[in-house]
């Protein structure tokens, strides 16, 4: 049991039971890649032979890998990219990482685009989900310099996915703030919202024709939490329950500039779709007293209920506002630490999501913790919320401290996010498990994604909820933040240690065959 908030890592891992036997179980990482996918294949075609897959999505049902800049590109100074924020806090504070590694070189996806969309082809996938380097495209950041060379890599990227029949779904900022902006408070300076909408006009005006889903920001909640709030991401703030807050109030003003720009200026001839992409751990009750449940839905609104009730309702929650505003005057504060929105702001970000993009990798158990006005002259984000979380020990774990096989709070997430805002159209834009990389028969990931796409099914055909796609986390090994090289999200194995060899894993070929039937098999689920 941990008595404070646990801050949102970015993916996912665990142990159990194998599917697929022992065939591969430990194969070696660098033997030829026609080997291990025959051997990969074999296995996967035995469970086919051998079991009923049960249940089938709808023909215009998606799905997807997703890949971001940072953590695959590499080519961090080169061909006139500047400088970004993971790029300076990588380099500066290696001690951060766990493992002391940063993205200079990643997966080199930067000279190795055309391999990796070969993988897309291969698994049948309808889209690919990536992002574009904000300081690739502006090294400054600034519009006046266009990086030519960093808008012909991304075009040429778009250009083979529209060729091959595969829907890019690109974001436009996952986490590779330029590093100037950073040095002038980032995400906790109004001014990025400016600056956020020239580099937003100025990607759709480039790359539009080619794009029909557009994410503006992934994972705010990620962002204010680990960057502004806990200090283990870039930037290393630690600046709790005040420049969250701010995070959050630039964040969803940043976004709905970018809506409104494409809408107003780009939509009549692109016809497109912009989003963001939220994420939360499922909250649930440790247990039925009154006291847990309503901590529960408190950390909800907290978690992720401040981020999308100002777009799909308006305002702030008034259970945040009213919690926030409270523990500021018990502190002392001239005025709330939480911004106040303008009645011309509510209305200008309300509305702005033509579908409702969910990230979604696990769950903990809540119990309260404090009231509001417990502690009341220490500044938290923890004590605002003044929760305690936990986890069953039965559930699988992960290579991910923070990461467990939970599918059952998958659904509940969803269901929680269509009571709350209206049924939206959804489109799961991340999903999926870390292992430790040591064999490539990741049975574990399997279990994880099997379970985890049967609650989508069950939410679909049984919950009566939206969604039109998922999409799995990740393509391939790659630069977990924080983790380093540590964690392996992928289908497909990056050899670090070597020349970054791409081979399939075994989910790869349990993916490739779900995408290719949209049938998966929920026996137990």
């Amino acid at each position: 049991m941990r008595h404070k908030l646990l801050s949102l890592s970015n993916r996912v891992l665990f142990n159990s039971k194998s599917l697929l036997g022992v065939y591969c179980n430990h194969a070696p990482l660098t033997v030829n890649r026609k080997m291990i996918l025959g051997y990969l294949t074999f296995a996967v075609l035995s469970i086919k032979a051998t079991t009923v897959w049960s249940e089938t999505f709808s023909d215009d049902f998606m799905f997807g890998v997703a890949t971001s800049a940072y953590q695959t590109e590499g080519a961090w100074n080169l061909t006139g990219k500047g400088e970004s924020q993971w790029d300076h806090y990588a380099h500066k504070y290696p001690e951060k990482i766990t493992d002391g590694s940063n993205g200079d070189v990643a997966c080199d996806s930067y000279n190795r685009y055309q391999e990796d969309i070969s993988f897309l082809e291969d698994l049948g996938v309808q889209f690919y989900r990536f992002s574009i380097s904000w300081p690739r495209i502006l090294p400054t950041g600034y519009p006046h310099q266009i990086n030519w060379e960093g808008v012909e890599f991304y075009l040429n990227i778009l250009k083979i996915l529209n060729a091959t029949g595969i829907e890019p779904v690109v974001t436009l900022y996952h986490w590779d703030l330029p590093q100037n902006f950073n040095e002038m408070g980032g995400w906790s300076n109004p001014l990025l919202v400016d600056y956020f909408a020239e580099y937003s006009r100025l990607c759709y005006r480039l790359f539009g024709d080619y794009v029909r889903y557009w994410i503006t920001l992934n994972e705010p909640e990620t962002t204010c939490l680990n960057g502004y709030t806990y200090g283990n991401f870039a930037p290393g703030y630690q600046l709790s329950g005040i420049a969250t807050y701010y995070c959050i109030y630039v964040h969803l003003l940043a976004h709905a500039r970018a809506y409104h720009i494409y809408h107003d200026e780009f939509f009549a001839t692109q016809q497109g779709k912009v989003s963001m992409s939220w994420v939360s751990y499922w909250m649930h009750p440790n247990s039925e007293s009154e006291h847990d449940v309503k901590a529960a839905e408190r950390i909800m609104q907290f978690m992720i209920g401040m981020y999308v009730h100002p777009i799909y309702i308006g305002n702030w929650p008034q259970e945040t506002i009213d919690i926030i505003d409270k523990r500021s005057e018990l502190a002392g504060f001239a005025r709330s630490r939480l911004p106040k929105f303008t009645d011309e702001e509510i209305e200008y970000i309300k509305g702005t999501a033509d579908y409702l993009g969910l990230n979604y990798y696990s769950t903990y158990l809540v119990k309260h913790a404090f009231d509001v006005d417990d502690l009341p002259n220490i500044t938290s984000f923890n004590l605002d919320v003044g929760v305690s979380l936990n986890i069953d020990p039965s559930w699988p774990t992960s290579a991910a401290s923070w990461l467990f096989d939970v599918p059952w709070g998958f659904r509940a997430y969803i269901n929680w996010i269509g009571d709350h805002y209206g049924n939206p159209e959804i489109l799961i834009t991340e999903n999926g498990w870390a292992g430790n990389g040591e064999s490539l028969n990741d049975t574990d990931r399997i279990q994880y994604l099997n379970g985890h796409l049967c609650v989508v099914w069950k939410a679909i055909n049984e919950d009566n909820r939206n969604i039109i796609g998922y999409t799995q986390w990740s393509l391939m090994d790659n630069f977990e933040w924080a983790s380093g090289y540590t964690e392996k999200f992928g289908i497909v194995h990056v050899d670090f240690e070597g020349n970054l060899t791409r081979t399939p894993k075994a989910s790869y070929e349990w993916f490739k065959q779900v995408v290719e039937t949209k049938t998966i098999d929920c026996t137990g689920f």
